[in-house]
This record gives structure tokens, C-alpha cells and sequence, in this order.
């Protein structure tokens, strides 16, 4: 039976996003502030609970393998989106943003990213309706990421190098201050941008990258449309708090990277697996969805625990982000 979500389904369900994300944005904007780890914890709360509160609604309203295919596709989207985390804490290292305007940084970022998964779902699901074949490419996509990512899992993206930040860096006057967190300012006359425009830029190009590996990846999981926009969605709203509760505790995942790794080259399979089954042959067994949940909290269950003794074990052990594009990339003994 395929799944049949009304029109009003989908503008209050748009309208939800969109409202928790103004209210993101209000709270980060216009009340500048320093996150406590009590706050986080509680917003953090806040976003996973409202993903569950989401995901109970939608299986008593569509059936326990709809509901599965949600928070299969939610968890996948949350494990990628912490490795996301990874890279915002760079970018703000990178260029020193201070931690009154990190809030806005954040969430500006997961607005950017948001808008981009849209498009690129709505693409993705079209492509996927009409050409079969997309299931071997988005599948092939998956398996290139896994690979490159595991092979440079000890490195960070060089931001730096990043095609968007350096060449609005030669072309854009940039003041040397973040000037209350403005975008714009004038000095002396001139009008000019401030750091806080190249943070954005930077964000908004990982976001892209980030793009193109999540959303094959929850297609994977499933092919409803629906399904990928709410499990991307409900992910990314709670990553602003996310960010600030565990930013202490990320260089302690260092295996988060080898892990996401499996799960993308897991999902790769089962992609192709689908294509196979699809066009060429009906005889290959297919990975179910439930058993696809089974196997990405395990991995990520085990990948987490691992960190943590490998990291008492060895204080000087550090996570790293990974980095897909290996060229890019500055390597641990370049640090």
C-alpha cells in the first residue's frame, strides 16, 4: 500500500518545521548569548522529543512500517548530522567566531541546509520515480563516500581552502572584527563585510556537501518523499542545541567517522541490492527495514562505546570530522 499524505498533512507539517526554526532563530538571534550545558540538554530534549511525539503520530496514523521507515531514516540523518557538528566546530575555530554569536551561526546554517535537503528531496524523489537506474547511481554515490571518508578518517576539511571561502576572501572587503554580529557594515564610508558573511559561505557549502551524501542515504531507507523531508527535518532542528551540548565531547568520537563510514557503505549496498532486484534479477535478498534500524543503532552503539574506552585509555586519542574530498584536507600531522 503506498503512502498517501494530503496536501494539509504536508503544509501543517511544513508549517511545524518552519515555526520551531523561527523560534530557533529568534532565540539565537536576537538574544545573543553564552549555552550552558543545562540549557542544551533541555532544548536537545526538546528536538528528540518532538521527533517522537512526530514519529508515534505518524506510525498510529500510516502503519508500524512507515513508522519504522521515519525513524530508521531520523536516526541515519541525526548520526550524519552529528558528524556535521564536527565541521561547525571547526569553522568556528577557524575563524574564532565569538560563542554570543555562534547561536546565530548555527542556526542560519541549519536553515541553509534544510532549504538545500529540500530541493535536493524533491529532485531525488522525482528522479527515483521516473528512472529505476537512480537506485544503482545513488548507491554507487553512497559506497565512493564510505570508501573516501574511511580513508581519510583522521583528517579535518580545510575550510580555509574551502572553493567558496577563498574566492570570496580575495573579491569581498572583510573587516577585521565581527562588529556585533552584523553581515554588512560601513568603515569610513565604505561599505564592507564583516567575518561573520565568510562564516555563512563556508557553512553553506558544507551544508551542499553534506547534501549530497544524506539524502541518497535516507532514500535508502525509504522512497517516500514524505518520510525524507520530516526524518531530515526533525534531525536538523535539533542541532543547534546538539551542538552546544556536545562540542566538548566530540573530539572524544574518534570512531565516528570509520562508523558512518560502514553505515554509508551499508546502505550503498542495500541501494544496489534494490536496483538488482529492480531491473535485473528478482532472486537477491533484499535488507528489510527493520533489520536496516538494527543494524545502524548497533553500529552506532558499538562505534560510540569503542570511542569512549579507546579515549580513557588514551587521553591524547582526538576525533576528526573526516574528509570526503581527501585532497582538501589537512591531515592529523599537519595540526
Amino acid at each position: 500500500m503506498d503512502l498517501e499524505i494530503s496536501a494539509l498533512t504536508w503544509t501543517l507539517t511544513v508549517a511545524l518545521v518552519l515555526g520551531l526554526l523561527a523560534f530557533d532563530l529568534v532565540l539565537g538571534a536576537l538574544r545573543p548569548h553564552k549555552v550552558g550545558f543545562a540549557e542544551a540538554a533541555a532544548w536537545t530534549l526538546f528536538y528528540i522529543g518532538v521527533a517522537i511525539a512526530f514519529g508515534t503520530w505518524f506510525t498510529i496514523a500510516h502503519g508500524s512500517d512507515y513508522g519504522t521507515e521515519f525513524f530508521a531514516g531520523y536516526i541515519v540523518e541525526y548520526s550524519l548530522s552529528v558528524d556535521n557538528l564536527f565541521v561547525f566546530v571547526i569553522i568556528m575555530t577557524t575563524f574564532a567566531v565569538p560563542e554570543a554569536h555562534q547561536q546565530k551561526v548555527l542556526t542560519f546554517g541549519i536553515v541553509l541546509a534544510l532549504a538545500m535537503r529540500a530541493v535536493f528531496i524533491l529532485l531525488g524523489a522525482a528522479l527515483l520515480a521516473v528512472f529505476s537506474f537512480m537506485f544503482l547511481l545513488f548507491g554507487l554515490l553512497l559506497m565512493f563516500t564510505a570508501v573516501q571518508l574511511f580513508r581519510h578518517r583522521d583528517e579535518d576539511p580545510d575550510i580555509e581552502s574551502n572553493g567558496v571561502v577563498r574566492p570570496a576572501r580575495r573579491l569581498l572587503p572583510v573587516t577585521d572584527t565581527f562588529v556585533d554580529g552584523k553581515l554588512v557594515t560601513k568603515v569610513d564610508g565604505r561599505k564592507m563585510v564583516t567575518p561573520l558573511l565568510i562564516v555563512l559561505l563556508a557553512i553553506g557549502s558544507i551544508d551542499l556537501l553534506f547534501a549530497l551524501d544524506s539524502i541518497p542515504a535516507v532514500f535508502g531507507v525509504t522512497e517516500e518523499a514524505y518520510i525524507v523531508f520530516a526524518a531530515n527535518a526533525f534531525a536538523l532542528m535539533g542541532l543547534r542545541a546538539l551542538f552546544f551540548l556536545v562540542k566538548g565531547l566530540l573530539d572524544r568520537l574518534v570512531y565516528l567517522s570509520t562508523g558512518l563510514a560502514i553505515i554509508l557503505g551499508f546502505i550503498g549496498v542495500k541501494l544496489i541490492l534494490h536496483w538488482l532486484n529492480e531491473d535485473v534479477t528478482h532472486d537477491l535478498p533484499e535488507v528489510s527495514t527493520p533489520v536496516s534500524l538494527a543494524v545502524i543503532v548497533v553500529i552506532l552503539t558499538v562505534v560510540t562505546v569503542a570511542s569512549l574506552i579507546k579515549t580513557r585509555n588514551d587521553p591524547t586519542a582526538k576525533a576528526h570530522a573526516g574528509a570526503v574530498l581527501g585532497s582538501t584536507a589537512k591531515s592529523h600531522s599537519e595540526h
